[in-house]
């Protein structure tokens, strides 16, 4: 028998580049996502600290950012990171035998407060304190770029005037960062405001509280109308709604409107950017009550597939929220931003159908009371606007029909009023015209600032009133 030869070739050397890494790590985030992120950390920390329960479960929360061209900072009384954490919270990546560490988080993969440093600059110091434990770890730009070093120190807190929490102090940023975080225009601040009103819109209406560069940021929530009148009375309007108990995942699902149809008028001054209606229009879905969409109008939520028109001025007033929730995150779907739907998942493709089979019943009700939106609205204002809270409880008066094709799902599908045929002797007009012309007319009529179709049923009732002469 033949001995075994030796291996001439041995091994490779397969560990990663650490600047690689870092490079590609943060290739693919905006610094708006980044940002959001370490928020997201502040709220699992409540969720560490409380099990985010009750009806006020993030009251006496809070998480301050700070930036201008020379520093980043963000700091929160949210629980800090616990010792036993310590090396889970800045190991690059999570194993994959590793649980969630908080119920009711929204973090996977374990790079989102790593990911947002080494977006930000090369500098960094973060300081935690939780119960008895107060450490610090910086990341300095030379253990970035020692290849060799992946150990990171760990010293004694020099700084815990926060509380039980944890502040993070981003320096050297880098050129585009800094430029960005210290424009005068304040247009980056502005815009993150915007999108903390809205992605965390449920998490501050229960109580927490953000602040940027001191102002605070008031939550954008969706309300939809609810007209609890009996169901079986058509004039009361009422949003579709969906409910799932599957698997480990919660959801709640409701379609409907916020606010009346619009005129023609309404949809040109929409059109030409007079008014911004169109931005609580299409669908929020929230993840743990974190929102990964926020009045999402594309074919992702359904606009524009299965029988459903693409999204149009027409549908200002059709609103969706869906409220997904689960202890375990891996269930939930997310993408690796969590600013995002992962539209292969089997869990959305379902609740995807249910959005659309929603969504089909309210742009038929305005396609049909198209023309007639004064009578249309007597309908929608006989409701209130509730908020998702308002609507789920309201929805347990509702009956429920089981969907057999989703396992643990049930629907309320609601009867629509629909509008009375229009009498045969009567006909719509409509044109269009030229902006400056049509402001002619309204001067020579004496009211410059009137509707153009208050304008074009004047110069009608004129010329008529001259022939019936």
């Amino acid at each position: 028998m033949n001995a075994p030869q030796p291996n001439r070739y041995g091994s490779v050397n397969a560990s990663p580049v650490k600047s690689f890494f870092v490079s590609m790590l943060t290739r693919d985030i905006k610094l708006e996502e980044a940002i959001l992120d370490l928020l997201d950390n502040c709220v699992d920390g409540i969720l560490r600290s409380r099990g985010g329960g009750g009806a006020n479960p993030y009251m006496g929360y809070k998480a301050e950012i700070e930036f201008d061209k020379d520093s980043f900072s963000i700091s929160d009384n949210c629980g800090g990171i616990p010792w036993d954490l310590h090396e889970y919270a800045f190991r690059m990546g999570r194993s994959p035998d590793r649980e969630p560490d908080a119920p009711g988080s929204v973090g996977v993969y374990g790079i989102g407060m790593k990911r947002a440093i080494f977006k930000i600059g090369q500098d960094c110091l973060i300081s935690t304190r939780n119960e008895d434990h107060e450490y610090q770890i910086p990341i300095s730009s030379e253990w970035i770029m020692d290849e060799s070093n992946w150990e990171i120190p760990v010293e004694e807190a020099s700084e815990t005037d926060f509380g039980e929490g944890t502040k993070i102090v981003v320096k050297k940023l880098h050129t585009g960062i800094s430029n960005t975080l210290g424009d005068e225009t304040k247009d980056f601040e502005n815009g993150l405001g915007k999108m903390v009103s809205t992605h965390y819109a449920y998490i501050i209406d229960k109580g927490f509280e953000v602040t940027i560069n001191g102002n605070p940021i008031k939550p954008r929530t969706t309300k939809i109308v609810f007209d609890n009148r009996k169901a079986e009375d058509v004039s009361a309007i009422k949003p579709f709604v969906f409910k799932l108990d599957s698997g480990g995942v919660e959801g709640f699902l409701a379609v409907g409107f916020t606010r009346p149809i619009p005129d023609e008028n309404e949809m040109d001054e929409e059109q030409e950017g007079i008014t911004h209606s169109t931005e609580d229009a299409g669908w929020t879905i929230l993840c743990n009550d974190r929102a990964v969409l926020h009045c999402d109008r594309s074919a992702l939520t359904g606009w524009g597939e299965a029988k459903v028109p693409r999204y149009h001025n027409q549908f200002i007033a059709i609103s969706g929220i869906v409220d997904l929730k689960s202890k375990d995150p891996r269930k939930l779907p997310t993408t690796t931003t969590k600013r995002g739907i992962d539209a292969s998942s089997p869990l959305y493709i379902q609740i995807k159908d249910k959005m659309r089979e929603g969504m089909r019943l309210f742009t038929d009700f305005t396609n049909k009371w198209k023309g007639r939106v004064e009578e249309s609205a007597i309908h929608i204002e006989g409701g209130r606007l509730l908020s998702l809270e308002e609507l789920e409880h309201e929805a347990n008066e509702l009956t429920f029909h089981a969907t057999p094709r989703i396992q643990g799902g049930s629907q309320f599908k609601p009867k629509l009023p629909m509008p009375p045929e229009i009498e045969p002797t009567r006909r719509r007009i409509s044109f269009i015209k030229e902006k400056e012309q049509i402001e002619t007319v309204a001067d020579y009529i004496g009211n410059r600032d009137m509707h153009p179709s208050d304008v074009g049923e004047a110069c009608f009732d004129a010329i008529f009133n001259e022939v019936g002469r």
